[in-house]
């Protein structure tokens, strides 16, 4: 009850029990107390520290006075008070210090007013943009997330940020690669994240990594290839409401994560088409690996699967191919 003034349990008890029974002895409050007497010995020095007691005069070496409670506590809380005047003094002296050091900061992070596009240059930077954004975010965050499975360090950092996110009832949509779903500890985050709320779907590939965040700001990869390169925030309306068209069409092509998908005999997999398509566009191995979050040798056994499938002796003719048998029109595979 009095810790706030800085007693612990056993010296507020000690100092209850001399305020009701001043004239006991040690022995006897440390029977009552069931203290030893090492105990007691220092809760008395505390009190004394405090002010709260201080040796009785004439009352020999174990006896002890105790202050007037109204007096001795009054002077704890005065002191409290003097302690806090200059903890916010400290604390205005700090916004000063840091309000002059930002000022003769270049500029590396955007503020209202300023260009629509803002380059965050490295990775450290994105991280520390990343963690302010998840404070400040308040409604919805749409994010694309490549890079297939997901590293247990990254599932660790991003826990916390999330769970405070959905605990704030933030509207969370979160476009995975299909490939997780043969990654069990993702899958299972992805599931833990639902549980909370979150809303999660697959795509065979996602062309960047994005965030967007309440409608008025975007986090895109400059490079997804080359995470040393940074991002770019968009601020810009007219931005944001491309990136949003952009992730809206990718949405609505999405699977739901729970959902298994089960393609007739003669058909591809979303993956299939996508790595198809990708072929036709003349994607190497490593490129497609990369857009599919899988390995580049999965990347090569899809592709060599694909030719073969098609009756293709290279990739050009795997893409005629394809064309010919209606794998590449729009809408999805030949039925």
């Amino acid at each position: 009850m009095l810790g706030p003034l800085g007693l612990d349990a056993a010296a507020e008890a000690v100092y209850r029990a001399l305020l009701g029974h001043p004239h006991a002895t040690t022995t006897e409050h440390c029977s009552q107390l069931s203290m030893t007497p090492t105990q007691f010995n220092a809760a008395i020095a505390e009190l004394t520290d405090l002010s709260l007691i201080r040796p009785a005069a004439g009352g020999g070496p174990r006896r002890v006075h105790v202050v007037n409670p109204r007096l001795g506590l009054e002077m704890l809380l005065a002191r409290q008070r003097a302690d806090l005047a200059a903890r916010e003094q400290q604390v205005r002296a700090g916004e000063a210090a840091v309000a002059d050091l930002l000022s003769r900061l270049p500029a590396s992070d955007p503020v209202s007013g300023e260009s629509p596009v803002v380059h965050l240059n490295g990775v450290d930077h994105v991280r520390d943009y990343l963690d302010r954004l998840h404070e400040e975010v308040s409604e919805e965050i749409q994010t694309f997330a490549t890079g297939g499975a997901q590293t247990e360090e990254n599932v660790r950092a991003s826990r916390p940020l999330n769970q405070r996110l959905l605990g704030r009832g933030v509207r969370m949509r979160t476009v995975y690669l299909d490939s997780i779903r043969n990654h069990a500890p993702t899958v299972a985050h992805v599931a833990w994240l639902a549980s909370l709320g979150a809303e999660i779907r697959t795509a065979p590939s996602l062309s960047t990594r994005m965030i967007i965040a309440d409608h008025r700001l975007a986090l895109v990869a400059l490079d997804d290839q080359d995470s040393s390169l940074g991002a770019l925030v968009v601020s810009g309306r007219g931005l944001i409401t491309a990136l949003e068209a952009l992730f809206e069409s990718v949405w609505d092509r999405t699977e739901p994560l729970g959902r298994e998908e089960r393609p007739e005999d003669d058909a591809l997999t979303r993956q299939q088409q996508e790595t198809l398509r990708l072929l036709a566009r003349g994607y190497t191995d490593e490129a497609i690996a990369k857009r599919l979050g899988v390995s580049p040798r999965t990347a090569r056994r899809i592709a060599t699967g694909l030719l073969g499938r098609l009756d293709a002796r290279s990739r050009f003719q795997a893409g005629v191919h394809a064309a010919q048998q209606g794998y590449l029109r729009t809408g999805g595979p030949k039925s």
